[in-house]
């Protein structure tokens, strides 16, 4: 593997998927006596991020119409 210029590196899918290394996913650098170490930040999951968000969201939208009204608008039905 080779640093670009930007000092970016490609993590093998391989190595991804077995250590749940996602995008968005925060990595600490932590240097040991044999080099360096790569492993994901603890503290909230990309998962939990987006149930948080979900559930902050859920019955914010309003709308006068139905749900039928919806479906009709949602495909261009008059």
């Amino acid at each position: 593997m080779k640093i670009t210029i930007k000092g970016q590196v490609t993590i093998p899918l391989a190595m991804r998927e077995r250590f749940g290394l996602r995008p968005g996913t925060e990595v600490e650098f932590i240097p040991d006596k044999d080099g360096l170490r790569v492993k994901p930040r603890k503290g909230e999951s990309n998962e939990d991020a987006f149930a948080a968000w979900l559930a902050k969201a859920a019955g914010s939208a309003s709308t006068s119409l139905s749900t039928d009204e919806c479906m009709k608008v949602t495909r261009g039905e008059d």
